[in-house]
């Protein structure tokens, strides 16, 4: 009788350890991919640990590399059936990674295009092909003026200017020369190298009266009065009104954090390093509007999509995770973690988020900021670093330069989309 039993609580436990080991067995385990900056990470690994909180059938394990690295990487994994089920890209590479095979689309039934147009600010737009969308955002990012408070208190200014006129009166007021006249603090900096190429094309032509693109980005239309008139404007910051030179300090962003600037056009992405600058009192506001109070602004951002490696139920398993990261707990954790602004208005336009005295000026601008559709954009952003230094290191014509650029840029794009 005895053995009888003990037969029994053996075959039990063997029961036991067969459901504990399938149990484990049914877990899903998917893998997500990123480029490492710390408080992305930081972020990531707080989403992880919600999201498998509330699916605990499913476990995600994040793997990130150096952003130098990070697209060959990509590249080199998935078809070899390796790497990631859900991967971070920047919006710029979606056709690249499209044409490649790497990634597929959202399923609609998942994340249909209404749905989804109805709830992401409107720049996510440039994620849809057809009848679906490839990828999408749980942050953006703007731009925005930043402002030294310090100089601005020495020079007597009260706030920040409104609108372009008033911009370059109060770069005037912040601009310093010595005795030889050289420049030792600029009122404002400038340089296409850094995001002045992103002002230029989706601010200061629009706000001149004229759209940078046409064709959904494929045919260049820059080269018209509205946008000769943007390009005198910037250029004459440093030929007609000395508030700035071209290649200051080598780097825009190097006067502003070194106090050598009184105003800066920067990134969301750079409220983080400014405020590790010591010494630096800065504020920030709205990008000036034109005489007429129209504003404009640019915005990128970084994407989640599903690759092609992720099939049966690490699909689903990644859907799911999409519908996470992309939800409006995950946008208000990567605001508050990462500084980078929620892709959705029902976070971003919260009376606490928009009127927030750093993160507002960028969230407000968001509802009017256009998405640059890039087939290659360093080599995009040369072209018009070479159209300004043509101008104001050769004493070429602005006609003429922008029209050089213009070409040079639309032959880049027929090729792209041929």
């Amino acid at each position: 009788m005895l053995v009888k039993q003990v037969r029994i609580w053996l075959a039990g436990a063997a029961a036991l350890v067969a459901l504990t080991i399938g149990g484990a067995k049914a877990e899903v385990e998917i893998e997500y991919w990123q480029y490492f900056f710390e408080a992305r990470v930081t972020a990531m690994d707080q989403l992880i640990e919600n999201f498998e909180a509330a699916n605990p059938d499913i476990k995600v394990t994040m793997n990130h590399f150096p952003y130098a690295d990070y697209r060959t990487k990509v590249a080199a994994a998935i078809p070899a059936g390796e790497g990631p089920d859900v991967v971070q890209l920047f919006y710029g590479w979606l056709n690249d990674y499209v044409a490649a095979e790497l990634i597929q689309p959202l399923p609609s039934d998942a994340f249909p295009p209404a749905m989804v147009e109805e709830e992401f600010f409107p720049m996510v737009a440039a994620m849809r092909a057809g009848d679906s969308y490839w990828a999408l955002p749980t942050a953006v990012r703007s731009l925005a003026l930043f402002y030294n408070e310090r100089l601005f208190e020495e020079a007597g200014i009260e706030g920040p200017p409104e609108t372009l006129d008033e911009m370059i009166e109060t770069a005037k007021m912040l601009t310093k020369v010595d005795d030889a006249g050289n420049l030792t603090q600029v009122g404002i900096t400038a340089g296409m190298s850094a995001q002045d190429h992103h002002w230029f094309r989706e601010v200061l032509v629009r706000q001149f009266g004229g759209e940078p693109y046409l064709d959904d980005y494929r045919t260049v239309n820059y080269n018209s009065e509205a946008g000769m008139r943007a390009a005198e404007f910037y250029t004459g910051l440093a030929s007609e009104h000395k508030v700035t030179a071209f290649g200051f300090m080598d780097e825009p962003q190097a006067a502003f954090k070194a106090g050598r600037a009184g105003m800066h056009i920067d990134g969301s992405f750079r409220i983080g390093s400014l405020n590790k600058t010591r010494g630096l009192k800065w504020g920030v506001t709205e990008l000036p509007a034109n005489a007429d109070g129209m504003r404009s602004n640019y915005s990128s951002y970084w994407v989640n999509a599903i690759t092609t490696k992720a099939d049966g139920e690490k699909f689903d398993a990644a859907v799911k995770f999409m519908a996470y990261v992309t939800s409006d707990e995950a946008m208000q954790i990567w605001l508050d973690v990462v500084g980078e602004l929620p892709a959705k208005p029902s976070v971003g336009l919260t009376d606490s988020n928009s009127m927030n005295p750093v993160f507002g000026p960028f969230i407000r601008g968001l509802a009017y900021a256009n998405t640059t559709k890039f087939a290659n954009e360093s080599a995009q952003r040369q072209l018009l670093i070479d159209m300004v230094q043509r101008i104001d290191l050769e004493g070429q014509s602005v006609a003429d330069s922008i029209a050089i650029a213009a070409e040079a840029e639309q032959a880049l794009l027929d090729e792209y989309y041929q």
